[in-house]
């Protein structure tokens, strides 16, 4: 099957121009002017993109599906999240792999495998050592023979997931050497547990109560400190959901020494605030998340940082929870389950409050919604670009029409939306994911393949 793309215009993280591009076996076979449609009964399928941008399909470096908590399972499992990643032009995901404590890395790759194997975007994993073992460097050596060259470590949730400063530090020297790359959750899970405890014990129940509980001075200083252990490891390090305007200039300093350090965000970073904290509990609840919204200011600064590549990527910690999970914790935010869902809304909130008021441009935009992370994660050019031999993931965005998100309307599993009501501008006309055109005017397929499991090699 050919699928001919014509009189678009191609916007690439390398620059902008007109080409068509030519689609056959699930690979992008050519790009260029006036390519042949074919004739006959071999005649290529034509779209024609007039008035259009095409980008090369999201990478989603950043996402929870099926992700178990207190409160039951984050309620989109990998089919309903993924569906709701390709309504947004998400056409990858990188999720987790979390054993239990104890549990060999590579056993638990395998089960997560297993549990992802309905996901109709294609996806890989981030792997997380949540302990340290004598057998930990095998394995972690094992998870990069397998092609998952990431793992997630966190500072916070040191009752659970987290890990000591100690073991940090031999989780980084063990993937540095091997070559792989350490991403991290930065915050200081001490203090914030101590903090949480005294709200609580306070009586101060409410969600305004989980955000002082871990302010902004807390994910810096954790972000000061993992640059340094990672700088002792000789590990590359990738920070994931920054929020503050004051991790940004642990970031910077990482960057003027030539270390090698990258950031993400979240659109929930860039677009909301802490004033979401005002209210009632149901109001409220929907924006407990770890980090928790900071102020309009970090807000500005996180724009910044995009612009000048301080950050380079923009992933959206997907982990929806419906509300009934959320009142779990109506009587202590310590309960509430911390999450949000956004991998629907990702490309058109950067579109809309990126490009369109100026703080990025098309090629930024481009870069840090797909090429950005897959060049970081070992998927670039297969993912990331549209070039001759890069798989067919392309997005068809209409810069004209606007829209109103609403939890009434949206892909994903849950009754909240953190982003309802929000206006938005442009929408996705077609999808093209392993060259299966998965939206088509709008509308997405009822029925479409599963994706593909991505196994990726050390950069």
């Amino acid at each position: 099957m050919l699928t001919l793309i014509k009189n678009g215009t191609v916007v690439r993280a390398s620059g902008t121009c007109e080409e068509d591009i030519l689609i056959e076996g699930g690979r992008i076979t050519a790009t260029g002017h006036d390519l042949p449609a074919g004739d006959g009964g071999d005649g290529a399928s034509v779209i024609d993109a007039r008035g259009m941008y095409i980008l090369p399909g999201g990478v989603d470096p950043h996402v929870h599906m099926h992700l178990p908590t207190p409160a039951g399972y984050s309620s989109d499992d990998f089919l309903s999240g993924s569906r709701a990643a390709l309504a947004g032009g998400t056409t990858t995901i990188i999720d987790f792999v979390t054993p239990d404590r104890g549990e060999p890395l590579p056993q638990a790759v395998e089960k997560r495998m297993r549990e992802a194997e309905s996901s109709l975007a294609d996806y890989s994993f981030h792997v997380s050592p949540v302990d340290w073992r004598k057998t930990s460097p095998g394995e972690i050596r094992e998870c990069i023979r397998m092609g998952f060259t990431s793992f997630k470590v966190y500072m916070a949730y040191k009752k659970t997931i987290g890990l000591d400063d100690g073991d940090l530090l031999r989780v980084m020297s063990s993937v540095g050497q091997a070559g792989g790359m350490v991403t991290i959750h930065c915050e200081e899970g001490d203090e914030i547990e101590r903090l949480r405890d005294n709200y609580y014990n306070s009586h101060h129940t409410a969600p305004l109560y989980h955000a002082l509980s871990r302010p902004a001075r807390l994910e810096a200083a954790a972000v000061k400190k993992a640059i340094t252990l990672a700088a002792e490891a000789g590990c590359p390090l990738y920070i994931v959901h920054v929020s503050s305007a004051e991790s940004l200039h642990h970031i910077r300093e990482a960057h003027s020494k030539g270390q090698p350090v990258y950031g993400e965000t979240c659109p929930q970073y860039l677009l909301l605030d802490e004033g979401k904290y005002e209210g009632s509990f149901e109001q409220t609840a929907p924006f407990v998340m770890s980090p928790p919204l900071r102020s309009a200011a970090d807000n500005d600064a996180l724009w910044e940082a995009l612009a000048d590549g301080t950050l380079g990527t923009v992933g959206t910690d997907h982990c929806p929870f419906t509300s009934r999970q959320k009142s779990a914790g109506v009587h202590d935010f310590r309960k509430i389950p911390g999450g949000a869902g956004g991998v629907e809304h990702r490309l058109s909130l950067l579109y809309t409050y990126g490009l369109l008021t100026k703080r990025l441009n098309l090629n930024q935009l481009v870069n840090i919604f797909t090429s950005g992370p897959a060049k970081l994660f070992g998927l670039y050019p297969r993912k990331g670009e549209i070039a001759t031999g890069s798989d067919a993931d392309i997005v068809i965005w209409n810069p004209q029409p606007e829209s109103i998100i609403s939890s009434l309307t949206h892909h994903m599993n849950c009754d909240i939306d953190i982003y309802d009501g929000l206006p938005v501008k442009g929408r996705m006309e077609y999808l093209i994911r392993g060259g299966e055109i998965v939206v088509k005017n709008g509308a997405m397929a009822e029925k479409i393949t599963t994706g593909s499991l991505l196994r990726r090699t050390a950069n």
